[in-house]
């Protein structure tokens, strides 16, 4: 099973690599089970369990994680990573124009936006950044996962 999961996970990054690459945009649509972080709106930014494991000498410096927002907003919602490794950055996201995605949990996620980050060369550890997204109005917040190890 986590040899599915990891297959999987690889699979939805390559496809979003290459539609990154294709389009030049950083939008795309991709399937995955997901749930909804914790907040009651008109939309939603979804916690679809992201995880990456880097090489603590090396880091990652052309990683993305995705940013699901599904649901209906008549406002601009900026997104951005907040309390990466050190060492790390991100120039944040692309904001969301107002719209809606109609997307859910059960049927399918359509994956609005990516963040890119670049993981530095960190210690040894587990790391939990936060991706955000804000209306103005309502901030919201998913953890991510980073792994960071001699060896992965």
């Amino acid at each position: 099973m986590r040899r599915i999961r990891r297959a999987v996970k690889l699979a939805l990054g390559v496809a979003a690599g290459l539609t990154l690459t294709l389009s030049g945009t950083p939008a795309a649509t991709a399937a995955t089970s997901a749930r909804p972080a914790k907040a009651a709106s008109t939309w939603t930014l979804l916690d679809v369990d992201q995880r990456i494991c880097v090489a603590s000498s090396f880091g990652h410096p052309g990683a993305y994680f995705v940013v699901p927002i599904v649901g209906t907003w008549s406002r601009t919602i900026n997104i951005g990573i907040r309390n990466l490794p050190p060492g790390s950055s991100s120039p944040g996201g692309t904001p969301l124009p107002p719209g809606s995605n109609n997307g859910s949990p059960q049927s399918g996620v359509t994956i609005q936006r990516f963040i890119g980050v670049s993981i530095g060369p960190a210690p040894v550890g587990v790391y939990t950044p936060e991706i955000w997204a804000s209306d103005g109005i309502q901030t919201q917040a998913v953890p991510v996962t980073i792994v960071s190890k001699e060896r992965c």
